[in-house]
């Protein structure tokens, strides 16, 4: 078996004085703080080289063995858009009427969500995350992926916050099952639908739920809980 010796370079980063910490993490709080889920867009489209910006942070993300399993599909094509709005929809009304058991249906009440989802044609910019469950080497082998669900996920909430500090709104979307994505979209055999980002500027009378956050006290334990 071959030993692969690791490469090491210096860590480029900057140590800080402990009030500019402090401002710096109020201000990207009071930024996040201030994000919410929007399903009502304009048909204007973004910058396009914000979503790759946003789709460049997300890479940033940590991944199991730097595997990094994760592919962005972006699409504006409004036929597609179309034909994902369908798919979706169908699978949405079947799981609200037959699928969903009413515990569910209880929880997603104050949302006001149903199974429509005009969000995903009006919406200038649909992002579509794929799971590469496995990869492929140079030589076309098959390769292990690791932690491939929590590494996509935690490229996701990147992508997420670099959408938001830029200006723009967005809303996760699952529709279940998706495997409709992967078919329309052409994706391979490895790649799964993870999640769905319509991505665009709200519009001038969107609204979302009155609904409030957990409290720090509610979410933190230091050490030892009493």
């Amino acid at each position: 078996m071959t030993t692969i010796e690791p490469k090491f370079i210096p860590l480029d980063f900057e140590r800080l004085d402990p009030d500019v910490m402090v401002r710096a993490g109020r201000e990207f709080l009071d930024r996040m703080w201030r994000r919410r889920s929007v399903r009502h867009f304009t048909s204007e489209p973004p910058p396009k080289e914000c979503i790759d910006l946003a789709i460049r942070t997300a890479c940033s993300a940590p991944s199991g063995a730097n595997r990094q399993p994760w592919r962005f599909v972006i699409v504006d094509d409004r036929d597609l858009k179309r034909q994902i709005r369908i798919a979706a929809e169908k699978e949405e009304k079947e799981s609200y009427e037959h699928r969903f058991p009413q515990e569910w249906k209880d929880a997603l009440a104050p949302l006001g969500t149903d199974w429509r989802k005009p969000f995903l044609e009006t919406a200038p910019v649909l992002v579509v995350v794929f799971k590469e469950t496995y990869g492929r080497d140079d030589r076309g082998r098959k390769v292990t992926n690791y932690y491939v669900n929590e590494s996509v996920g935690l490229a996701c909430g990147l992508f997420i916050a670099a959408i938001h500090s830029m200006g723009l709104a967005t809303v996760t979307h699952t529709p279940s099952p998706m495997g409709f994505l992967a078919e329309l979209l052409e994706r391979p055999a490895n790649e799964k639908p993870y999640i769905l980002f319509p991505v665009g500027y709200p519009a001038d009378d969107a609204k979302v739920p009155d609904i409030s956050r957990k409290t720090l006290d509610e979410v933190v334990q230091w050490n030892r809980g009493e």
